[in-house]
């Protein structure tokens, strides 16, 4: 009986890892797009028994959104995905709570994104 529990357990965790790490592809080969985009902002929230959001905004020169990347979930099962709300939007027209109206986590992590060094 133990053994079996211990042999459940081991294949649980192998799965956990294998998709675990198609996830991190997933989300770096998005990443990897989003930076020929142009300069980007990087948001994470969420904590250990909540959702996690990741929000990713890329900017022009002239601080206007060329592509988005976003991710929120509690399993390895979250995808990256875009915001086309944001697209082609100036930075300073960006408001968390209009674009998540009823999300405080992603507006959180769209905060964090928006804050890029100017440079």
């Amino acid at each position: 009986m133990v053994s079996a529990l211990i042999t459940v357990a081991v294949i649980a965790w192998c799965a956990q890892l294998a998709l675990g790490g198609w996830q991190i592809s997933r989300f770096n080969r998005a990443f990897d797009q989003l930076c020929l985009r142009g300069r980007v902002g990087v948001g994470r929230s969420g904590g250990r028994f909540k959702p996690r959001v990741v929000v990713a905004v890329a900017l022009d020169e002239d601080q206007r959104v060329t592509d988005t990347l976003f991710m929120k979930g509690l399993t390895v099962f979250a995808s990256p995905q875009k915001i086309p709300a944001m697209q082609g939007k100036h930075l300073q027209e960006l408001q968390p709570d209009v674009i998540f109206p009823h999300d405080p986590l992603c507006q959180n992590a769209l905060s964090l994104a928006l804050k890029l060094k100017h440079g």
